[in-house]
């Protein structure tokens, strides 16, 4: 679950919400209550800090058992610029049975959705490096100079210079020299994993990159829609049996949150955006891996009346991401399920925080 306030920062929205205790002693384990009414209280798991988670199997994936698309190129080819045509249709968003009662799940109600063009994959370490070597883009974590990582994926030589530590979700550490390009500090590097999502993007920099690439965030209509893969009222992309067959279909964390990930579905971090199956409409790692941003305000009232398109609010304090991430477990962040939302402020970034871009049609290659 989201922590309770934003990173520290000299400037900016940041601020706003800012609660840090000073770490002295290795972080304890949680302390929210399992189950429904622990992951209720919204005040610990995984989410990202703020500045300022049979048949069905089948038809989620014909591919269940390929590492990557046929012939596909790698990531950091042409795959990666690939979009998936998502039809006009009309679903169900929401559920009449909210796990997360706060963060606004319910109730169901039903929209109907245009045709619009989803990006295949999370937008990766080898793209969004495209996009600052063409343009000189300045991430926001560069700019403020720090980030937020989980804590065991640091170094003992970062952790040892940090002495703070976000209050309500102790595992989560300002890291100074934290960004896209370092991704568990200074001492980091995505030499090795170009194909990985790229992470520490604000909702502002996704913005961004969208912008330059021909394309937009899809509102969280579009991403709910596009999360299903054409099923109804499932948990899933694929259905609601997490593991069919016994197989992993996401990258989320098996072990004991926040003190051992097992890594039993191969990854302990981010996994290539290629990898797992991709669900009906072909998409791949719509859950988990990294939280995707989406361009709508955060609200927790909605109307059960039927909407066309809806956008979400006009204004707001905050942005909606959803998908949960590498860090989910059920027990914490059970949001890794198609209606499941969190939020953050647009300045935000954090170590399993990303994005993919949606467009109305196919940009026109450059």
């Amino acid at each position: 679950m989201a922590a309770a306030g934003p990173g520290p920062a000299p400037t900016g929205s940041r601020l706003r919400l800012l609660l840090l205790l000073p770490l002295l002693l290795p972080p304890p384990p949680p302390v929210c209550a399992a189950g429904k009414a622990g992951r209720a209280a919204g005040s610990c798991g995984c989410g990202s800090p703020r500045r300022a988670e049979e048949p069905a199997a089948y038809r989620y994936s014909r591919e269940a058992n390929a590492a990557g698309p046929d012939g596909a190129d790698g990531p950091s080819g042409p795959a990666q610029l690939q979009m998936a045509p998502i039809p006009a249709g009309v679903f169900t968003m929401g559920t009449d049975d909210p796990q997360i009662q706060q963060d606004g799940e319910g109730p169901a109600r039903r929209v109907n959705m245009h045709a619009f063009y989803m990006d295949l994959y999370e937008v990766s370490n080898a793209e969004f490096e495209k996009f600052v070597n063409s343009t000189g883009y300045v991430t926001e974590a560069e700019k403020f100079g720090d980030s937020f990582v989980f804590e065991s994926m640091l170094s003992e030589q970062v952790k040892t210079g940090i002495h703070q530590a976000v209050a309500a979700a102790p595992w989560w550490l300002p890291v100074k020299g934290a960004n896209w390009r370092h991704p568990e500090g200074p001492d980091s590097t995505i030499l090795n994993r170009p194909d990985h999502p790229v992470l520490h993007v604000s909702w502002n920099d996704a913005v961004a990159y969208c912008t330059w690439a021909g394309k937009r965030l899809p509102t969280e209509a579009e991403w709910e829609y596009s999360c299903r893969g054409g099923l109804e009222n499932r948990l899933f992309p694929w259905g609601n049996k997490l593991q069919p067959k016994g197989q992993h279909y996401a990258n989320i964390w098996q072990g004991e949150f926040p003190v051992s990930n097992t890594g039993e579905d191969g990854y302990k971090g981010t996994a290539p955006v290629t990898a797992f199956p991709p669900n009906g409409y072909g998409l791949y790692n719509i859950v988990g891996n990294a939280w995707e941003w989406t361009s709508d305000w955060w609200a927790v009232n909605h109307s059960t009346h039927e909407s066309q398109d809806p956008a979400g609010p006009s204004s707001g304090s905050d942005r909606v991401k959803k998908g949960g991430s590498y860090m989910c477990h059920k027990s914490y962040c059970y949001r890794y399920r198609c209606a499941a939302r969190s939020q953050n402020t647009p300045d935000s970034s954090a170590s399993n925080l990303g994005f993919r871009c949606a467009a109305d049609r196919l940009p026109e290659s450059g």
